[in-house]
């Protein structure tokens, strides 16, 4: 049988997607073959708490006017990826759970 990479790709990115989105809304999914995948939602609560303290952390680096130039373009670099984080854990948590 003779299947084109591009074919092959489309289907397995088709049914990781599928499944990521089962597990958004179902906080479960079972793959055949693969086992039944979970989302916990109280370590994600409590990795959702580490992230809003490290963002006010990083916040308070860089409002601090003695902070290097170099040190602040890190603590950016590290803000920015820490907002993208919490922008996607952020709507898998129950928003009545979380002050964030």
């Amino acid at each position: 049988m003779v299947i084109s990479e591009k074919v092959i790709d489309s289907v397995v990115t088709h049914q990781f997607d599928s499944a990521n989105d089962a597990l958004n809304i179902h906080k479960s999914v079972e793959i055949s073959g693969f086992g039944k995948f979970y989302f916990n939602e109280k370590k994600a609560i409590k990795t959702m708490e580490k992230y809003s303290s490290q963002k006010d952390m990083y916040e308070t680096v860089l409002a601090d006017p003695t902070t290097s130039d170099v040190k602040r373009a890190n603590v950016q670099v590290r803000l920015a990826n820490l907002l993208i984080s919490i922008k996607t854990l952020k709507p898998k948590i129950d928003e009545s759970k979380t002050d964030i």
